[in-house]
């Protein structure tokens, strides 16, 4: 079983298929079981907890295989002397929450999620008050699932709570409080019509908990219910397909705004009035402008692929833009590192939406994140303004293209190390090209105005045998320039796939 529960760990959390899928189920009710007395031992350890004193919230989404999971967590968790919050369907930064807020103050607090992955998976994200638990942390959790007592003589106790609610409530008065609307307090954004799309999963509340309650109409709002089957489009603001659902919903409602979650609510993007997708750079872009005219010089913390329109933008509102490597957590640790190190950094976000602000325990949450953002646009608003004018400076790349290129090899990670070192020699030989000496994950490399006018970036992905690269220039038609240059080395890697990417290329040297 232990061997079993290490091959499902996926950096900070534990994921796996829940639900039959060709053939295959590898997180089922008992090794959930086992890793809630595996996490009950690790709190003891590392916190210095006894049995009877630890308090745990269990929350999920709503995934299908979610309500057997949970009562297996709360079975192993309650048969090991806990109290348990079981806070029902919740988001997974609520779920920190529950450790924070002196009315629970949790010891731990487990979220049954798998982000955006498809319906048959499932999983499992741990808190403390310290925050979401790290990778060694994981690593320990597992260990501890196999020395754990399984047996206690007094039983823990179960109580429901509608934590959600109480999520909302906080984030209603974050809003009054900071948009302070000396006409109209209980209802700031009374008069904007704002639509929700949660893709099914577990964001619905926004919409009638936090906007309605502040006056938006919210009319129009889309697939808010939750549905472990996700039958409309996957709930994730990185698929095109659900960015397309929300950009048609506001235009069609007219809306002022269009929000979308994740299904744990743990990322975010936004679409404006006249249905264009403000997300990835456009995203952080926006939120770096709220944050750094709140914190004036703060560094601002991104994973590696940021465009340099980005970089230029954050640097231009008085900034500092720090690339760092792709993970959210990476980024969050990046940005709490130099805080520590006396350097002032009130943000880190990827441009998957993970966005983690330093006035709300760094934690990545896509509602705080809206929350935000709302404050600053009914603000706005009084002014004449839209949200979008905010970043109304922020350029553009003229082409990019993100590809994945798959590994067909057992030993991939040493294989596609060999490739990206191959890659840094090949590069010293190609006119124009030079590799960027602040990099921290795979080879950057630059191009010069006659050899692509811009940049790529091949990196080694931590889980899975893929190589993703990252293209961008600031003219047209220039990535067949650097695609042509590129495809001679990759084509010396027999155990690349290159069949999508070959695709792309002939597509490119048409345009």
């Amino acid at each position: 079983m232990l061997q079993e529960l290490k091959r499902l760990q996926s950096g900070t959390d534990i994921r796996g298929i829940a639900i039959e899928h060709e053939g295959t189920k590898n997180l089922t009710p008992n090794l959930v079981n086992n890793v809630g007395f595996g996490f009950v031992e690790w709190l003891k350890k590392t916190k210095g907890l006894s049995n009877k004193n630890i308090k745990i919230a269990v929350g999920m989404d709503s995934r299908l295989s979610g309500p057997e999971l949970k009562k297996s967590l709360i079975e192993a968790l309650v048969d090991s002397g806990c109290n348990v919050y079981d806070c029902g369907i919740c988001t997974t930064p609520a779920m920190f929450m529950t450790t924070i807020l002196e009315n629970y103050s949790c010891d731990g607090a487990v979220m049954i999620t798998a982000s955006h992955l498809p319906y048959y998976y499932n999983g499992l994200k741990f808190f403390t008050k310290e925050g979401g638990c790290e990778k060694e942390d994981i690593e320990d959790i597992i260990e501890c699932s196999n020395l754990a007592e399984k047996k206690c003589t007094t039983k823990g106790l179960v109580e429901t709570i509608y934590f959600i609610d109480v999520y909302s409530n906080i984030l209603v008065d974050k809003i009054r409080k900071n948009v302070n609307s000396k006409t109209n307090y209980e209802r700031p954004l009374e008069g904007t019509k704002i639509i929700v799309d949660a893709g099914n999963g577990a964001g619905g509340f926004f919409a009638y908990k936090v906007l309605e309650k502040l006056g938006a109409n919210v009319e129009g709002s889309q697939f808010t219910e939750p549905d472990g089957n996700f039958p409309n489009h996957i709930p994730n603001p990185e698929n095109e397909e659900a960015m397309n659902s929300i950009k048609e919903a506001v235009l069609n409602n007219k809306a002022d705004l269009g929000i979308i979650f994740d299904t744990d609510v743990d990322r975010a993007a936004i679409v404006s009035s006249d249905g264009k997708e403000i997300n990835k750079n456009a995203l952080i872009a926006l939120i770096s402008s709220i944050v750094l005219e709140e914190n004036p010089d703060s560094i601002i913390v991104t994973d590696s692929v940021t465009s340099t329109g980005l970089s230029d933008f954050i640097t231009s509102l008085g900034g500092i833009h720090h690339r760092f490597k792709r993970g959210y957590k990476n980024v969050i640790n990046e940005s709490k590192r130099l805080n520590k190190e006396g350097k002032l950094s009130c943000l880190a976000i990827e441009t998957s939406g993970h966005a983690a602000l330093k006035e709300n325990y760094f934690l990545d949450d896509g509602a705080y994140l809206i929350a935000k953002i709302l404050i600053k646009m009914a603000k706005l608003k009084d002014e004449g303004k839209e949200i979008s004018s905010l970043i109304e400076n922020l350029k553009y790349p003229k082409e990019s293209m993100d590809m994945r290129i798959n590994i067909k090899r057992e030993d991939f990670k040493s294989y596609g190390e060999m490739i990206i070192e191959g890659l840094k020699k090949y590069a010293d030989h190609v006119n124009g090209w030079t590799i960027e000496p602040k990099n921290y994950e795979g080879i950057k490399i630059n191009c010069d105005k006659e050899n692509g006018d811009g940049w790529l970036l091949l990196r080694l992905s931590l889980h899975e045998p893929v190589l993703p690269l990252n293209i961008e220039s600031d003219s047209e038609n220039s990535i067949n320039i650097i695609l042509e240059r590129l495809m001679p080395f990759l084509r010396k890697y027999e155990d690349l796939n290159l069949d999508n990417f070959s695709n792309i290329f002939e597509v490119q040297l048409k345009k």
